[in-house]
């Protein structure tokens, strides 16, 4: 919205020149998430706290997670408008490039379904919230209009399915029509609900989420110019750039929640922001045809939801074949595997942190090593 009413004024002074900049509006949506994220986090926390719609903690899970009872959450609104408000104040709202609006609108939808499923158990105590299979089936409609989208209105030069891949500059995979949509759906889905498992620590997803978001945001630079794609040996996708404007913002909104969902946290994010930060992610990485990167960059995410399908396909397996399920981990996900052997929670989430910054690196590194 600024470089549609401010970049035209370039003619009369040079100084609103540098809205025509990504890296400069990119900068601008961050530090604005952020001020967001401070402004109106109080606001949400103490009427989270006036409506006492705080978190229920499972009865099963560690001993030490049952003093967080109560915490406010659905937290993930402050997140929802810490990022959506900076990104329509500082990217390029163009309709012929519309890469923005279809992450803009993925992020709004996926915080939808986390906002009813929190809704339903915190508001009206049905705890169950929305049905899984319910809230899977609204994701992959999510997804499967993405892809059919994507099919029907090509955004580049290149073929609609056409998807990098990681380490290889002239090898690509095309995906059969008919089978991209639900590709599409599965890496979005994927996404929200790897994130989600991973919200079980103060502080964890969030840091996790900034962190590839972050570093998507520079893919989403380097792919949307001509020069650094060619040298780097990328697709080029053009408008993709205005992408580093939506990742700064959503970082920038998960680092400003940070500050309230630290250890100890005063605020859970919810399933409204779980789905909506692992949703968008996933939707960036698939407008920028980087689908394959997402598995590197999100590897914490990635090991936590390997995880929980590891400890339950292996308990219904013992169960069947001895009587008696058996588990591969303590508990999952995995975070909780490493609480259960008796790290301090702030010790297992710093050296997640460290994971992420290190899958983050070597994502980088693919960059030039093609």
């Amino acid at each position: 919205m600024l470089y549609h009413f401010l970049f035209p004024l370039a003619d009369q002074s040079i100084l609103f020149n540098v809205f025509q900049y990504i890296s400069f509006r990119a900068a601008g949506a961050m530090v604005t998430a952020l001020l967001t994220s401070f402004v109106i986090g109080p606001v949400v926390i103490g009427w989270l706290t006036e409506k006492n719609w705080g978190q229920v903690v499972r009865a099963e899970g560690p001993a030490t997670h049952l003093r967080k009872a109560g915490t406010p959450t659905m937290g993930g609104l402050i997140i929802l408008a810490a990022c959506l408000i900076p990104t329509l104040l500082w990217a390029r709202l163009d309709t012929d490039t519309p890469y923005v609006w279809i992450a803009f609108g993925v992020t709004a939808w996926m915080g939808a379904i986390g906002f009813m499923d929190d809704y339903l158990k915190i508001v009206r105590k049905e705890s169950r919230g929305l049905i899984a299979r319910y809230k899977l089936i609204w994701q992959f409609v999510l997804g499967l209009a993405l892809g059919v989208f994507l099919l029907w209105q090509p955004l580049s030069q290149y073929q609609a399915t056409e998807t990098m891949l990681p380490f290889f500059k002239d090898l690509s995979i095309v995906f059969v029509p008919a089978v991209f949509p639900l590709f599409v759906a599965i890496v979005v889905a994927g996404s929200a609900n790897t994130v989600n498992l991973t919200d079980g620590l103060d502080g964890l997803a969030t840091g996790l989420a900034a962190i590839a978001a972050l570093t998507f945001g520079i893919f989403a630079y380097a792919i949307g110019r001509v020069d650094t794609s060619t040298y780097l040996g990328v697709f080029y996708l053009s408008g993709a750039g205005e992408l580093a404007v939506f990742c700064a913002a959503l970082s920038g909104a998960a680092i400003g929640f940070l500050w309230f969902n630290a250890p100890p946290a005063q605020v859970f994010m919810g399933d409204t922001g779980s789905l909506a930060l692992g949703g968008a992610i996933g939707a960036v990485a698939v407008l920028l045809k980087s689908e394959f990167l997402l598995l590197i960059v999100g590897g914490v995410f990635v090991l936590e939801g390997v995880s929980v399908m590891l400890q339950t396909s292996w308990f219904k397996f013992t169960r069947w074949r001895t009587g008696e399920g058996r588990r591969v981990f303590r508990m999952a996900p995995l975070h909780h595997h490493f609480e259960k052997l008796g790290w301090p929670e702030t010790r297992v989430v710093m050296r997640f942190y460290i994971l992420g910054i290190i899958f983050a690196l070597v994502g980088l590194a693919t960059l030039k090593v093609r």
